[in-house]
């Protein structure tokens, strides 16, 4: 009799902890779905607040409407593409998957480890970023500023190609890395930030019914205010984009790190430097994130759904 009962407790206490928390499909279904969300977004409204957000980093005298002003004499609308062929589309082919598999897979982890929903989408985000950062952001990033500020450069006619040879032949992979440590920094707290203030918000909406479905405009809202808010690390982007810019100047450290280039930008332009470009970004991180957090949660569970129908089915 007490046999029985010792074995039957364990089943009965363990059953609805683990069917309360379930991992979401990670599949190359999903790999192709973060490639194909974030190479619209850059391809549509991402690559004109990409190189805007980058130029008023680099010319940090320059306005909105001065940088919007320099932008399309560079090139007239195609100007606001700079560096989205090839660089951007391969830098957001490949880092949109690693996101999702990344940040799915910790968020999982981390909620089978007792941890909230919110806990978990900061962890997520923060592991999505860094792999991004590692894995395939440092020399598309370094390309992309290239090619915004390749016209401050000492020969300015010379191609993307031409100057990528230039620094690997004097740096080598190093030196086409340049700022991946801050790429690393400010892809951490970006996705960190933005999944865990989007599951916040969430929670927020859901009130005491936590098991209660957002609406799509709660989920929209969520995402937006998620992208904005995480754009408190500015200062991590305009060191990453001084890193990386093609500027000469005598006063320029010919060797640059995280400290010497914060040290270069406060001695030029005081605090509000590193703050420079932050509106664009803002339109920028909210875009972004209501593509990625809104649209990859809605597609995802669509898809999910559709398995689950033909699981039935079957």
């Amino acid at each position: 009799m007490s046999k029985a009962i010792e074995t039957v407790q364990p089943a009965a206490t363990s059953t609805p902890i683990q069917a309360d928390i379930q991992k979401k499909p990670i599949s190359w279904s999903n790999i192709a779905l973060g490639a194909a969300i974030q190479t619209f977004e850059v391809s549509t409204l991402g690559q004109p607040f990409e190189v805007v957000k980058t130029h008023m980093a680099a010319n940090r005298a320059d306005s909105i409407a001065t940088s919007l002003k320099k932008t399309y004499a560079r090139g007239g609308i195609a100007g606001f593409y700079q560096g989205l062929i090839p660089w951007a589309w391969i830098e957001s082919s490949t880092k949109g998957g690693v996101l999702l598999f990344t940040s799915s897979e910790v968020d999982y982890r981390a909620r089978r480890a007792g941890f909230s929903s919110s806990w978990a989408g900061l962890f997520g985000g923060v592991a999505g970023g860094v792999a991004q950062a590692y894995t395939t952001m440092g020399f598309c990033t370094f390309m992309k500023t290239v090619e915004v500020t390749r016209h401050k450069s000492a020969d300015a006619s010379a191609s993307t190609w031409r100057i990528a040879y230039d620094v690997f032949q004097r740096e080598g992979i190093r030196g086409l890395n340049r700022g991946v440590s801050a790429v690393a920094l400010r892809q951490m707290t970006n996705w960190g930030s933005r999944f865990g203030i989007s599951r916040v918000t969430e929670s927020i909406f859901r009130g005491k019914d936590t098991s209660r479905k957002l609406t799509t405009a709660e989920r929209l809202a969520s995402s937006a205010i998620g992208g904005a808010l995480a754009c408190w690390n500015q200062p991590l982007e305009v060191i990453r984009v001084e890193m990386q810019s093609q500027t000469k100047a005598a006063d320029r450290p010919e060797k640059m790190n995280i400290f010497t280039t914060a040290r270069y930008i406060y001695q030029k332009n005081g605090f509000l430097g590193f703050y420079r470009g932050v509106t664009p970004r803002v339109g920028l991180s909210v875009y972004l994130t209501v593509c990625m957090v809104f649209g990859g949660d809605s597609i995802k569970a669509y898809f999910s759904e559709k398995q689950k129908q033909k699981a039935a089915n079957a």
